[in-house]
């Protein structure tokens, strides 16, 4: 359950109770999935509530509402500080915050002329929990992206999400992994992939995944650490071969992964860079660092 009868959502600029809050039956976003979201975190540090990166979050939903041209008539700086109150009124301290744009009742396969934002919050823990994940490799892959805007968070992406994470755990693996078109890897339903092999962290470019803003704070953190790292096309023999592997977004945050296809990576978890990177980013989000320069 992810609210109760005292739970406040901002609806359009109001904050009302989730259970009293109501939408049409007629939105694009419903019947097509012609709308955008983002995930984002709020922490509780030694500093108070924050919110970790809700101004790239914010720029993100803007951008999305322009590539697949949703009107985007929102401040970014008001929506973070609606954010905020709205972490106030529920007094949440660590949460999960989902903001939703979507579109004014319009049956036709045309651009919306208006629509609404509702931001809410709950208590969440981690995505795919604490433990080393086994993957399995999708019979899925992600969407081309000359079929639509790859690098936009649209609602109606995930479908192609629930389809291979319900595949997966059918199966009886922890998450799918997804190829792209040609064959290459890509990434998780809902996070981006990393592996390590000689003490060398690789990623899939971009172009055929959504470029993450975990991703991206894992590439500063890999900088700041001094941890080499190389952007580009992998086969599942690249994988398979790694010598530890993790995956990483809001939901998740980094999380380790044990296996894929079966194939066990032989690099214990607790040496690995992947470990390191994630002990970076908690002491990130939580700000019990001052410096990320450590051993």
């Amino acid at each position: 359950m992810y609210f109760n009868e005292q739970t406040i959502i901002l609806l359009n600029g109001n904050f009302v109770k989730a259970e009293e809050s109501k939408t049409d039956l007629y939105s694009q976003t419903l019947h097509y999935g012609y709308g955008v979201f983002e995930g984002i975190r709020a922490y509780n540090t030694p500093n108070g509530v924050r919110i970790f990166k809700a101004q790239e979050h914010y720029e993100r939903l803007k951008k999305s509402c322009e590539l697949i041209n949703i009107p985007f008539n929102y401040s970014v700086e008001e929506l973070i500080e609606q954010t905020y109150k709205l972490l106030e009124i529920n007094n949440f301290k660590d949460a999960y915050i989902r903001p939703l744009i979507f579109c004014s009742p319009n049956m036709s396969l045309t651009k919306p002329t208006g629509v609404s934002l509702m931001i809410c919050a709950w208590e969440w823990g981690a995505y795919l929990g604490d433990n080393l994940l086994n993957l399995c490799i999708s019979s899925y892959c992600r969407p081309h992206p000359r079929s639509t805007k790859i690098e936009a968070k649209v609602c109606g992406h995930y479908v192609n999400s629930i389809l291979a994470t319900s595949e997966a755990k059918f199966k009886g693996f922890d998450e799918a992994l997804l190829l792209d078109s040609d064959g290459f890897l890509a990434e998780g339903p809902g996070s981006n992939l990393f592996f390590e092999k000689n003490g060398k962290l690789y990623t899939p470019k971009k172009g055929n995944i959504l470029p993450g803003i975990t991703r991206a704070t894992v590439f500063e953190l890999c900088l700041k650490l001094d941890i080499p790292l190389e952007e580009g096309s992998y086969l599942t023999e690249d994988l398979l071969k790694a010598d530890s592997a993790f995956l990483c977004g809001t939901a998740a945050e980094i999380v380790g992964i044990n296996s894929v296809a079966y194939k066990t990576f032989p690099l214990n978890w607790e040496k690995s860079l992947g470990k390191k990177l994630q002990t970076a980013y908690k002491n990130l989000v939580l700000e019990r660092e001052t410096s990320l320069s450590w051993n």
